[in-house]
């Protein structure tokens, strides 16, 4: 099994360009099924895309994806379809799931495994089929699979979810876009990538209103060849500003979208971290004086589950004691005994982390737990003392383009073993 060895106390300085968003790409590679021939620019070359395109071929579908151009063409004949969506191919992700809705809508039935992915907690399907069986789908699960059925086809409803949730909200707008009539989402989550999507199928002639935390879907789309470049990637841009702040002489950050991280710079800023900040690149320096913050991890625009892990890193270089209050997964927190291997100070209070810096943080061998627990890991490293090993670092392939060699080329002492 690889691993990454990473020699400390690095000083980076260089230019990292900012891959496209996993988390958009993934809907909408789903969404593709809807349609005949779709070309999608801008995707992150990381293995849970490569995996959905799997999944897209064993459903029946067809690809010619260029590595050098970050770009696939999907094409689907609607021949020989399979609606199938095996265990083999969704234990390792999640948004396996996401064909669910687009196979009912458009076939009248789907067979899906229960989803896999990070172990950082229940993230149950349950909202997923709650809204679906408003739309009129029959659903039963048997055996580790769900079975869906819509032998009339799938009706426009009215669907208040009973807690906000991305992928459930993903699924049923995936749904409704075939179904008759007007569907009307409420207490949705509204994250870019959602939007992102709702760009798509609008493309394809879906009418999508977006106010709020409600969403009116009107279809029936039309099949036709579009293109559709894919926003940057979040969470990935927030990774590297972190970084930056622990450990950058000074670090560019291009093919970004600032405005979708408003909330993260504030609360960087907050802590004191230095960036000049533009529409489509942020420069940010090593900071000296880091501030300790109290933050809670919510549904966007709130702070997000999926930076919770790296910002702990640079709280540890705080003085005085940050919290985490964590509201999204209940188990995420697992990167927390690895970090004090390495010497941090952190202690964890029913779903509340306590962090108390300035640290100074050691080489140790660790294991990484989850996609984002083992980026956090990479970040402390860079700035410990001596050498650290990070075991498992499988779970860094499936949402990180080229992570080693980003931060080689900004002159990190990093190899891959």
């Amino acid at each position: 099994m690889q691993k990454l060895l990473i020699d400390g106390k690095n000083i980076l300085s260089g230019r990292i360009s900012i891959s496209g968003s996993k988390n958009a790409t993934l809907p909408i590679l789903a969404a593709t099924i809807l349609n005949n021939k779709t070309i999608i620019t801008n995707i992150p070359l990381v293995n849970d895309i490569f995996t959905m395109l799997d999944l897209l071929k064993f459903i029946g579908l067809e690809y010619k994806l260029s590595k050098k151009k970050n770009s696939v063409e999907v094409f689907n004949s609607d021949k020989n379809i399979n609606i199938l969506a095996p265990y083999k191919l969704v234990k390792t992700m999640r948004a396996g799931i996401l064909v669910l809705g687009p196979l009912l809508a458009k076939y009248k039935k789907a067979k899906i495994s229960l989803p896999g992915g990070c172990a950082i907690g229940s993230r149950p399907v349950d909202l997923h089929l709650f809204a679906l069986k408003k739309l009129g789908a029959k659903i039963k699960i048997k055996n580790g699979y769900i079975f869906a059925t819509a032998s009339s086809g799938l009706k426009g409803s009215k669907i208040r979810f009973p807690r906000i949730s991305v992928g459930a909200t993903e699924n049923t707008i995936l749904a409704a876009v075939q179904a008759k009539g007007k569907t009307i989402l409420d207490n949705c989550a509204i994250e870019p990538e959602i939007h992102d999507l709702v760009k798509f199928l609008k493309k394809l002639g879906a009418k999508i209103k977006i106010k709020k935390r409600k969403i009116t879907i009107e279809g029936p789309i039309v099949q036709k060849k579009i293109s559709h470049k894919v926003i940057c990637d979040r969470i990935e841009l927030g990774t590297y500003l972190i970084g930056g702040a622990l450990a950058a002489k000074k670090l560019n950050l291009t093919n970004i979208e600032s405005n979708l991280i408003k909330k993260e710079i504030s609360i960087l800023k907050k802590m004191g971290v230095q960036m000049k900040i533009s529409k489509k690149n942020i420069k940010v320096f090593k900071s000296k004086k880091i501030r300790k913050i109290n933050i809670k991890t919510e549904p966007y625009p709130g702070f997000p589950t999926d930076l919770q892990a790296q910002i702990m890193i640079l709280m540890t270089q705080a003085k005085g004691i940050s919290k985490i209050k964590e509201n999204i997964f209940e188990n995420r927190f697992m990167h927390v005994p690895e970090l004090r291997r390495m010497g941090a100070k952190i202690e964890v209070k029913n779903n509340t982390a306590y962090i108390t810096g300035p640290s100074l943080l050691t080489g140790a061998e660790v294991m990484a737990t989850d996609l984002r627990a083992s980026v956090s890991l990479v970040l402390a490293a860079l700035i410990a003392e001596k050498r650290t090993s990070i075991n498992r670092i499988y779970h860094l392939d499936r949402g990180y383009q080229n992570l080693e060699k980003k931060l080689i080329n900004c002159e990190a002492r990093i190899k891959r073993v």
